[in-house]
């Protein structure tokens, strides 16, 4: 089968032996799992001029031609799509983002996102950002995850906002549910990785152990009810599952969250895990400013359900 687009050749350097193939072309590409499905499934991938399998284990020295076909950059706008605006001005958009709504697409013409109804409610999004499928959006935000996001409408903008991500300017606040003993606040400071054998996950890593990245959380408890705690966690770092992976991590795993050992909950179609706010330095204005997400209805039941106020008290903390 032959395939047109652009032709990558890497090198398997010595502290990369042993790693999987496809996970290998991953990190060095930067591409998702379903591209790289997708490449070796049509045979884009040679290894020491042959078509490789995903599984393999590279060897230092192996030759790799990986030949990544062109695609349509743009976003499909979609107008019937809801969009919650929680802020916009001239340079900014803040969004409410639902659970289960993929960020942006990963695929040409894919719908259902939200950035497809970000460029059709503002169309100069889509030329924000380096990639117009990302429709503006300074960040990404997991699937389940619902909260606050931002996206620019001006490249100068992006990039500004892009760069305050970058240089860990941006205060980003998470509420989660969990179970498990975990002291009044704390931080965490636990590099992560990719697991080896689940490329879906991620797992606590050394600090200069292969794949490490550096992850900072800083919690504390805003209220307790029996074995559930509800907790603000703020981080300054922006690691794939930080915030699930750390929270199980010290032994205090997010409700609903089986990835990563959570307790399941009856009518809960997802992990706990809600992006409660956002502070930024805004860019054309250099003030700061705060956008705040209200905890959905899903969300709300469940903290009724096992007798946790909301709004937390303001002492917080509730009941041991």
């Amino acid at each position: 089968m032959s395939t047109t687009g652009t032709t990558h050749t890497l090198v398997v350097e010595t502290e990369k032996a042993g790693q999987r193939v496809d996970l290998f072309i991953g990190e060095a590409l930067g591409l998702s799992r379903a591209k790289l499905k997708k490449l070796f499934e049509s045979g884009a991938v040679k290894l020491d001029g042959r078509v490789a399998k995903k599984g393999v284990l590279v060897v230092a020295g192996q030759k790799l031609t990986v030949v990544v076909p062109e695609e349509r950059r743009e976003v499909v706008p979609e107008p019937e799509a809801s969009l919650v605006v929680l802020h916009e001005d001239e340079a900014l958009i803040f969004v409410d983002k639902p659970a289960g709504r993929p960020s942006h697409p990963l695929q040409p013409g894919e719908t259902g996102t939200v950035a497809n109804a970000l460029v059709a409610r503002h169309p100069e999004c889509a030329e924000a950002s380096e990639d117009e499928r990302e429709g503006g959006l300074c960040h990404r935000l997991d699937i389940e995850t619902s909260g606050v996001m931002v996206a620019a409408r001006t490249r100068e903008a992006w990039e500004a906002v892009r760069g305050a991500f970058g240089g860990r300017e941006v205060e980003k606040h998470y509420w989660a549910l969990v179970t498990g003993p975990l002291a009044d606040e704390g931080e965490i400071d636990l590099p992560l990785r990719h697991h080896p054998r689940h490329p879906d996950r991620v797992e606590p890593a050394l600090e200069e152990g292969e794949g490490a990245r550096e992850a900072h959380s800083e919690f504390r408890i805003l209220e307790r009810s029996g074995e559930y705690s509800l907790v603000e966690v703020r981080i300054s770092t922006g690691v794939l599952h930080q915030v699930r992976a750390h929270l199980a991590a010290v032994g205090a795993p997010l409700v609903g969250d089986t990835l990563y050992g959570g307790r399941e909950e009856p009518g809960l179609g997802r992990f706990f895990l809600h992006a409660k706010a956002l502070g930024l330095t805004h860019p054309k204005t250099k003030q700061r400013v705060r956008i705040e997400s209200p905890l959905p209805q899903d969300l709300l039941s469940v903290l009724e359900r096992h007798q946790l106020p909301y709004p937390p008290s303001p002492s917080g903390r509730g009941s041991g």
